[in-house]
């Protein structure tokens, strides 16, 4: 921006809209002008104080601009006022009342946005062995006398050996503090929890049986958490959340480049994280009607990156070749020692890395699935923006990761958004017409039924989430409207008026609106090129494993879990496999997680699996190249997909102009 230019670049995050506005445009006007769902109830009067923003500070050469603080107008009369009946946050904004005065990159928190993300990662089902790390235990104690000058924990450990046949216990300070009033209020009677058999961890006067355990599966866009009863195993409350760290970069080599950048980011990105942790932690324990102070042990997975900047380790090393942990085993912590506040006593238990972009979520999901145990050759992929890929059976485990990218979660897409209530979710093309019918988010009825109108006018059709976009490729390839290589077919504007021309090419029209929503030609790249990255990252493993079919594939992760995995196989982002051999695991890394909360045995099964997984390195891989550039065929270039031909009739190959140049994804992007 010049000094004779009365305008400023205004980026809002973490949709990636942009746009150019006058100075002094307020940024609530700004961001709706460009459709970025940024909630207001008091019509920008400065009332509700439901538009708050965050400017981001420093230099974004990602977005080409430099953004500060200093930017936006001085905290208005409004706003004092509104601070002064509820104190904003620090570094917040109402978007009413702040006005535009240069350059900048806006924050738009969850809590602010009228659709908020639906966090797609709920328990599974599944059988698991209850054994705790922890356990209560009841006793009595000897009260003291003038004639046994032992203290209190003295006689609560010898209470302990003759009633628990304990041996020798450690004790932790906050359990001393507490320890004299505890026993004097429960008359000589108290429970204790005792953590791994070894140490006190906490006392309560008289008997108490509520303790929990909190299962939490940090991933680069959301965190899922699930609250379990360790006396019954039972699932009491589940939630999730957005990753706060999205601000500082949608994938995970944007957030080590954040880090490298900006001094201090990632101490930024690990104080966002735990915060986030303690503010699930207290909305499961409400939801449970039980207090996080009864919350003793957690155990935690994600990938390198984000459990490096849980830890409060700089990620840089994971930037670059060899992509170096500072760590590959797991860990026991203190919460208090994350910043997590909970019972002054609580554990933390990380799960192992399985290498630099193998993580312990995909050492969670082994666990959960243990293709280990079965003679059939078993797929497993975390599908994320970095897909996690295990390969293997009772002989032998394969891993590796490759970089899809955003693009199945809706960034990198035209019209696309993260899943969310008015997002089309499932989409069918009629291939004689052309025409198309869908549903989205909160509301079981299709487009072309009557009443949907009805049903979704709170929320409108607001773009499309990844599992739609999954869908509406495949039909379109189905429908003949793009190629084998992937190209729209422009000829077929003859036909149907949802063939439009953009620029050079063609583009696919989903919803007739006054702003339409469209796939276009670099949409359709942009799968392409994800679904290309995590095939050859499957081919790779099968190379290694010296095979050319699996006998089951599963797909993990809050993603994996509503793809239609018809449409995953027509799509070609797995190999060929009978669709009944094809399914999903759910949060498969969530479920590893509650099973080494819930099955103290399970730590020491999944330490043993990681030390036999095998380590693929993509990046260093030769054929990596080749089987990315015919993966980018539609469902391939030229495996011809015999399982997927008889039960779907795929269309006959079009001749269709040369593609450009496939480009190799970034590593670990």
């Amino acid at each position: 921006m010049s000094d004779k230019d009365p305008s400023a670049w205004v980026v809002f995050t973490p949709s990636g809209k942009r746009g150019r506005f006058p100075l002094g445009t307020p940024l609530l006007q700004a961001a709706r002008s460009l459709g970025v769902d940024v909630d207001s109830v008091c019509g920008g009067r400065a009332l509700c104080g439901r538009c708050q923003v965050l400017v981001m500070e420093g230099d974004f050469p990602k977005h080409g601009v430099s953004s500060h603080a200093a930017n936006l107008s001085p905290l208005s009369a409004a706003e004092q006022s509104f601070s002064r009946r509820r104190p904003l946050p620090a570094g917040h904004r109402l978007s009413c009342s702040a006005q535009i005065l240069g350059n900048l990159v806006v924050d738009v928190p969850a809590s602010s946005q009228v659709h908020r993300q639906v966090v797609r990662k709920a328990v599974e089902a599944h059988p698991i062995t209850l054994d705790p790390v922890v356990h209560l235990h009841y006793v009595e104690v000897r009260e003291p006398d003038m004639h046994d000058p032992s203290g209190d924990l003295q006689r609560l450990l010898e209470a302990l050996h003759r009633e628990w046949e304990f041996g020798p216990l450690r004790c932790d300070l906050a359990v001393l503090q507490s320890l004299q009033a505890a026993l004097r209020k429960g008359q000589w009677k108290v429970t204790v929890a005792v953590h791994a058999g070894s140490q006190l961890i906490g006392v309560w006067p008289g008997f108490h049986d509520r303790i929990y355990g909190l299962a939490v599966d940090v991933g680069s866009t959301t965190i899922a958490a699930h609250l379990c009863n360790l006396e019954t195993g039972e699932v009491v409350a589940s939630s999730g959340a957005m990753n706060p760290q999205i601000r500082f970069g949608e994938d995970l080599m944007s957030r080590v480049s954040y880090s490298m950048m900006h001094p201090g980011g990632a101490q930024q990105m690990t104080e966002a994280v735990r915060a986030a942790l303690n503010t699930l932690a207290a909305e499961v324990a409400r939801d449970a009607k039980v207090s996080v102070s009864d919350i003793l042990e957690l155990t935690m997975v994600g990938n390198p990156i984000m459990h490096h900047l849980l830890l409060g380790i700089d990620p840089v090393e994971l930037g670059g070749a060899p992509f170096a942990l500072a760590t590959d085993t797991p860990l026991d912590l203190r919460a208090a020692e994350l910043g997590l506040t909970l019972h002054p006593g609580a554990r933390v238990y990380t799960l192992p890395c399985i290498a630099g972009h193998v993580g312990a979520d995909a050492a969670a999901m082994i666990l959960a699935e243990r293709p280990d145990l079965s003679e059939k050759l078993t797929l497993l992929v975390d599908v994320g923006t970095n897909a996690e890929i295990v390969l293997g059976n009772r002989d032998r485990l394969l891993a590796c990761s490759s970089p899809t990218g955003p693009a199945f979660e809706g960034a990198q897409i035209s019209c696309g958004q993260r899943a969310a209530p008015g997002a089309i979710e499932r989409i069918r093309i009629d291939p004689r017409t052309l025409e198309a019918k869908f549903k989205v988010i909160g509301s079981d009825l299709w487009s072309d039924e009557p009443g949907f109108n009805e049903a979704v006018a709170r929320t409108g059709v607001t773009g499309i989430c990844g599992s739609g976009i999954i869908e509406v490729i495949a039909e379109m390839y189905l429908a003949g409207i793009i190629s084998q290589d992937g190209v729209v077919d422009g000829q077929l504007a003859a036909r149907s008026d949802r063939i439009v021309q953009t620029g050079r090419t063609f583009a696919y029209t989903m919803y007739r609106a006054a702003v339409p929503l469209q796939i276009t030609q670099n949409d359709v790249r942009a799968i392409q090129l994800a679904k290309a990255a995590l095939h050859a990252g499957v081919r790779l493993l099968m190379d290694h494993m010296g095979v050319d079919h699996v006998d089951r594939i599963r797909l993990a992760g809050a993603f994996g879990n509503h793809i239609d995995v018809k449409y995953a196989t027509i799509l070609g982002m797995i190999p060929d496999c009978e669709l009944s051999q094809v399914s999903s695991a759910g949060n498969a890394a969530g479920t590893g997680a509650r099973i080494a909360l819930l099955d103290k045995a399970s730590r020491k099964t999944v330490e043993e699996l990681v030390q036999r997984v095998e380590k693929i390195e993509t990046a260093i891989e030769p054929k990596f190249q080749a089987h990315f550039v015919a993966a980018m065929g539609i469902p391939h270039s030229s495996e011809p997909y015999l399982h997927l031909r008889r039960v779907v009739q795929l269309p006959a190959r079009k001749v269709a102009a040369p593609r450009e140049r496939a480009r190799r994804p970034r590593a670990g992007a």
